[in-house]
């Protein structure tokens, strides 16, 4: 008996899960924008901070997630350890929802639910309709899984051995708790131990009482995932898993020392005989409230993780070198897609320097610009190689169809910078030749030279700006420049070929010049077909 009902148990506890999962990535694909949208606004205030935890994580299905995501966020650089903790309040709050829902036994609608979200995706070929049918179908599963969970335990109602664990254990805090670590710990889920009490609940066979301290294990063991997922990553990443963990544990001790007995009564006048609503009401209430009694002591929390986990005394002076590209935040693919643009900014920067060291290397016939422009061509291709690996990474999660034509732009957009770099490359290579052959350039085109210079500095500072800003007018400032550019190679080429007849200019300058007009022009093209990329792309994905 007992090996059929824990193969049945883990039949329903695993629909449940995959149902949670479906919900979760069909809400991510509808919420996606509005997610990158609501990252932006942590830098207004701590409270906004916790409105995001808790809907990122209301979207997301997961407390665990959120976390992993923030210590990826902070690792990165792109979040401060002080807006992290806010986050991490919310998705306290936010992760209690799950657990709501449950408790309602909708059990019922799941086969209408799941129905209705394969009609609608058998029959619309409109993406967004197809993801609210995956969140249809999800919601369903979750219901199924948890009403299997439910008749799967339904047998330790008669079972002498479960009800003497109950009667001996039951009322011991440390035991529970302990418990609750170790059932979330297995499940990476604290929303999946919730719903275990709650089906154990239904079937009148776990106690409030006992299911209390399960629920207080439960907070603390699902930082578990936040902190192995800091473990590879600098101390300010440790820290937003330490605050984690604090957060979890000071809330748990005050409660079982001085409110366990109140939270009790209050959840038990709320619903008296449904002790499935209480589970789910004493699970928000204890976060809730966590959340209230700990926010003022915000900074002081940030400051003891601080005090115990020093930031690296090298983080400051590394931070140039910072990527963008952390797998945690992979846990969120749209996110993860904007983080991507921070790094192509990186990676475009760092082409700037070699379109500079290169030109002035012809400028000043500096052989130690030229070494500098193979140096920082070298870490072009090094940040195109992560871009284009972390690009892949992003397209083999569950991700929308607009995010993978996204995807598909910036592979682009990735290859343009690249092949700027590139021609950057050989201008240094030109550079060499002029030096070395000692090839003289008379007044007129060395003028005309530099003008094209300051064309294409400025044409390519206005695509990058229009590529991290969505600034339209910058985009056509480009397409103008580029056509510019086209414009110049042909004259400044049709007079120097003339100076050259009249033998005002040697063969060798001849070859010079037109080697580096081409390059130049093709260092526009590049730039010009990174500004219009803007135009592709969703403007919340930019701004």
């Amino acid at each position: 008996m007992y090996i059929e009902m824990l193969l049945s148990s883990i039949a329903g506890l695993g629909l449940f899960l995959y149902g949670m999962n479906l919900m979760a990535n069909g809400l991510q694909k509808v919420a996606g924008n509005k997610l990158k949208g609501f990252i932006k606004t942590l830098t207004k205030n701590r409270l906004m901070a916790v409105i995001v935890g808790m809907f990122v994580t209301m979207v997301i299905q997961s407390s665990s997630a959120t976390s992993v995501m923030v210590v990826g966020f902070v690792n990165a650089s792109i979040m401060t350890v002080s807006q992290a903790i806010g986050i991490l309040f919310g998705a306290n709050i936010g992760t209690t929802i799950t657990g709501q829902m449950v408790s309602l036994n909708l059990s019922q609608i799941a086969p209408i639910a799941i129905a209705g979200g394969l009609i609608l995706r058998a029959t619309t070929k409109n993406n967004q309709l197809k993801d609210l049918a995956e969140i249809l179908i999800g919601f369903g599963i979750l219901f199924l899984g948890i009403n299997y969970l439910k008749d799967s335990l339904s047998p330790l109602k008669d079972s002498p051995a479960f009800a003497s664990l109950i009667l001996n254990y039951g009322d011991n805090p440390f035991i529970g708790v302990l418990i609750g670590i170790l059932m979330t710990l297995i499940l990476q889920s604290s929303s999946a131990t919730i719903g275990v009490l709650i089906a154990l609940a239904s079937q009148g066979i776990l106690p409030f009482s006992t299911a209390l301290y399960i629920i207080f294990g439960d907070n603390i063991g699902t930082c578990t995932t936040a902190v192995l997922s800091s473990l590879g990553t600098s101390n300010r990443g440790k820290q937003v898993a330490l605050i984690h963990v604090t957060i979890k544990v000071i809330g748990t001790v005050y409660f079982m020392l001085f409110l366990q007995g109140i939270l009790t009564d209050v959840v038990q006048q709320i619903d008296p005989n449904n002790i499935p609503r209480q589970i789910a009401n004493a699970h928000t209430i204890f976060n809730v409230l966590n959340v209230i009694v700990l926010f003022p002591f915000a900074n002081y929390i940030v400051k003891f993780a601080e005090w115990v986990l020093p930031d690296d005394t090298d983080e400051d002076e590394s931070y140039e070198f910072r990527s963008y590209l952390d797998p945690l935040i992979l846990v969120t693919p749209s996110i993860a897609l904007k983080n991507t643009l921070y790094e192509f900014i990186s990676m475009a920067t760092e082409a700037n320097k070699t379109i500079r060291y290169a030109t002035i290397a012809i400028k000043n016939r500096d052989k130690d610009y030229i070494q500098k422009a193979y140096d920082s061509e070298d870490n072009v291709n090094r940040f195109e190689k992560s871009i284009v690996e972390y690009l892949v990474q992003i397209s083999q999660q569950n991700v929308s169809s607009e995010d993978l034509m996204v995807i598909d732009e910036l592979f682009n957009t990735a290859n343009d910078i690249e092949r700027i770099s590139d021609h950057a490359e050989n201008i240094a290579d030109f550079a060499t030749a002029l030096i070395d052959k000692g090839i003289e350039l008379d007044e007129e085109v060395t003028e005309e030279l530099d003008y094209v210079f300051d064309l294409v500095y400025r044409g390519y500072s206005f695509s990058i700006d229009a590529l991290s800003t969505g600034d339209m007018k910058k985009v056509a400032e480009v397409v103008e420049i580029e056509r510019e550019i086209d414009r110049l190679k042909i004259t400044i080429r049709d007079k120097h070929m003339k100076r050259m007849h009249k033998g005002k200019a040697s063969p060798e300058s001849g070859v010079f010049v037109m080697d580096l007009l081409s390059n130049l022009e093709r260092i526009s093209d590049h730039f010009r077909n990174i500004a219009e990329t803007v135009k592709k792309l969703d403007p919340e994905m930019i701004g």
